[in-house]
């Protein structure tokens, strides 16, 4: 598996000299398709590796984030696997207004038994693999251009050297900004950037130990789950296990409005990216078991990072599915389809994050589901795993 984590940034700076004024309003037009009611409402993972964040690398000063949260959880935390019991259920969305065309149209999957971690992966639980192993992710490592080339138009150009260097992409909260479009606005390319270091060098995960594991590529998830006998969940086992026993609800916990009533998982408060107004107490990761869990125990099934599914993202798989007779456990199409970027490898992520709003992008809902690049992170990706009985 190659290391694309680097060539997500990499090709930000390449592919958009590539890109045709007609090419542009191709993607406009495709926006307003996916968003289906709601013109206005964006997919906020879709387009990020069109934006040059890679000329435009640096370091956060975080002393001038006053949001910035170390708080722990107030329970031990351990990550115990609960028994998710199989079952048959209508996957996809409801005609809600904040759904887009890639959860249509709804159809019957059905799912066996299966265990999964009560909550995301933690510091402390990825930091044990790694002294255990010596493993090293992807973000940690120099970016290889002989590998990546091979993703990128014929003829791309090679970028200079000195911005090989690892790293990953960090959010920021911008003062201001000039439209919703440009994601460098509030996104940086951080040398030194990684789980240790979720906002470059020095940074460290002291008091960090309980939150989810950040930028990490589907090569790390799946290094770790192998190292625990567990393995990624399948889209299909994600969406049942977040649902929680509940049927046609758009949240893990019912319908009741995010906003309504206590706090109910991470996400962003306010107007997005200019202000949150941390109710819940975060701007970025929260610790895990902060809400409350779901019908089945589950925690963090939305909202705070997004996690890893093992499929890979096809933009049109829920309609290559019959709507009358029963998917058997899925695990997705053979292989990935996106066309605003054919040349990279996608998987499917699920749940939404912290960054997550309904005025920008309202995937805290059970059915929301995103392309991710599968040798990417951010520091708002994160995983749990799974394990067949």
């Amino acid at each position: 598996m190659f290391d694309l984590f680097k060539f997500f940034l990499i090709k930000i700076s390449i592919i958009v000299l590539f890109v045709s004024c007609s090419n542009e309003d191709k993607i406009k037009q495709l926006e307003i398709v996916e968003t289906n009611k709601n013109p206005n409402l964006k997919s906020c993972c879709d387009k990020i590796n069109k934006i040059d964040f890679i000329n435009k690398h640096g370091q956060l000063n975080l002393k001038l984030n006053d949001s910035l949260n170390l708080k722990t959880s107030q329970v031990t935390v351990t990550n115990k696997m609960l028994l998710i019991r199989g079952g048959e259920f209508m996957m996809g969305a409801n005609n809600d207004q904040w759904a887009l065309g890639r959860e249509f149209p709804k159809h019957k999957v059905k799912v066996n038994s299966f265990l999964m971690d009560m909550h995301e992966v933690t510091n402390r639980e990825f930091m044990e693999f790694v002294n255990a192993t010596g493993y090293r992710t992807v973000a940690e490592q120099k970016i290889d251009w002989k590998i990546i080339k091979n993703q990128l138009p014929t003829g791309s150009p090679k970028p200079h050297d000195s911005l090989l260097a690892a790293g990953s992409l960090v959010f920021f909260q911008p003062k201001n900004i000039l439209n919703t479009i440009d994601f460098s606005q509030w996104w940086k390319w951080v040398k030194g950037a990684n789980w240790k270091n979720p906002f470059g060098s020095g940074g460290g995960i002291k008091g960090l130990e309980n939150h989810p594991v950040v930028h990490i590529s589907y090569q790390d998830a799946v290094e770790y789950a192998r190292w625990c006998k567990k393995r990624l969940p399948t889209e299909a086992e994600w969406e049942w296990a977040a649902r929680g026993g509940l049927e046609n609800c758009i949240y893990p916990w019912g319908n009741e409005h995010i906003e309504t009533g206590k706090a109910k998982c991470n996400f962003w408060e306010g107007n997005f990216p200019v202000n949150n107004t941390k109710e819940d107490g975060f701007l970025f990761t929260s610790p895990v078991m902060n809400y409350q869990p779901n019908g089945f125990g589950l925690y963090d099934m939305a909202g705070n990072v997004w996690e890893i599914c093992s499929d890979w993202y096809n933009e049109s798989y829920y309609k290559l599915l019959s709507v009358n007779e029963i998917s058997l456990n899925p695990k997705g199409p053979k292989t990935w389809k996106y066309s605003r970027e054919p040349y990279d490898p996608k998987k499917v992520i699920r749940g939404g994050s912290f960054l997550c709003n309904d005025s920008y992008c309202a995937s805290y809902r059970v059915s929301a589901r995103m392309p991710f690049s599968m040798d990417t992170g951010t520091n708002h990706t994160g995983f749990r795993c799974v394990k067949d009985i």
